[in-house]
């Protein structure tokens, strides 16, 4: 175990160095944003991108970043938040975005599992049929499409939720205003997730529930709630879990056009708004941390099958 961990480890810094690299390299290759004279001392400007390096090659400049990175600086705004702290801006806009992807696993996990374990135990009826119908619509379907629907139904036409989110000010980040003004924005990431854990967990509870073991355990007088509550949910549990896991760091990569629509004040709509206005700086950190959360939780997912099943052995041949 400890090899292939140390291993994984090695290969997720250089897949995360390689992400990084062609990042820095693609937006340092978009020229640079012209300066804005109204009311901006231009000549200040043009001394701070001298002294952030952004006049020399781009390798020189990719040397300067690591620099800094390693050192924990992140840059200072350019074009948004100018001259505030990149990481300042980050950490005042982090909770925003986990609060909302929490959020939408804590409302899609038990949905998900529910609709697909009863799925399975109605297979091939028509309350399968209509189950597997609406998973396969909301799958096809991209989720900022269902956010332009919740947005207009139940923003718009009804009135029943805000349109934007609540601000820290009026409203403690885990209130019911906070969570009321979220509904939405929960809604439209939780559809896709939903969907996606009902047809795997509908899978794989299905298949387990036709092994010869089950009906083993049938055969020594164990009723069919028993069986499969005592062996059908506990083996299907062991690919499920992972999933969920994997699931979790879905909705985040999701919810960055979902901030955007609903006007989330998170990481997410930052990092959109940093390339239209070609933030170098503020672009990186939310790569880098993107490019960390996914691969971080890559190999979680992986170590958590040997965890849950510990018959399974990581790397083992």
């Amino acid at each position: 175990m400890t090899k292939y961990v140390l291993k994984r480890l090695v290969l997720m810094i250089f897949t995360f160095l390689i992400i990084t690299t062609i990042c820095f390299v693609l937006i340092k290759l978009l020229p640079l944003p012209a300066i804005k004279q109204m009311g901006r001392d231009v000549s200040l400007i043009e001394r701070r991108r001298e002294a952030m390096g952004y006049n020399k090659p781009i390798m020189v400049q990719y040397v300067i970043y690591w620099q800094h990175l390693l050192k924990g600086d992140l840059g200072l705004g350019e074009q948004m938040y100018v001259s505030l702290e990149v990481s300042d801006v980050m950490l005042t806009k982090l909770p925003y975005t986990v609060v909302v992807n929490l959020y939408a696993f804590i409302v899609s996990v038990p949905l998900g599992l529910i609709f697909g374990i009863y799925a399975a135990l109605k297979k091939n009826t028509w309350q399968d049929h209509v189950i597997s119908t609406l998973v396969m619509v909301f799958i096809s379907v991209p989720s900022f499409v269902y956010a332009f629907l919740v947005q207009y139904l139940l923003c718009f036409k009804t009135g029943w939720f805000p349109l934007t989110v609540a601000s820290k000010e009026n409203a403690d980040f885990f209130s019911w205003a906070m969570f009321y003004s979220m509904v939405p924005a929960i809604l439209s990431l939780s559809f896709y997730t939903i969907a996606t854990l009902t047809r795997f967990t509908r899978a794989e509870l299905s298949e387990v529930l036709t092994g010869d073991y089950l009906l083993l355990a049938r055969t020594k007088g164990l009723t069919r709630n028993q069986a499969i509550v005592r062996h059908a949910m506990r083996n299907a549990m062991v690919p499920i879990l992972p999933m969920i896991l994997g699931e979790f760091i879905g909705i985040i990569g999701g919810s960055i056009i979902i901030e955007q629509i609903f006007s989330i004040p998170g990481i997410g709509s930052l990092f959109v708004q940093s390339i239209n206005l070609r933030d170098y700086n503020f672009f990186m950190a939310d790569t880098v941390i993107y490019t960390l959360i996914g691969l971080v939780s890559g190999l979680v997912i992986d170590l958590s099958y040997g965890f849950i099943d510990p018959r399974i052995k990581m790397g083992a041949r």
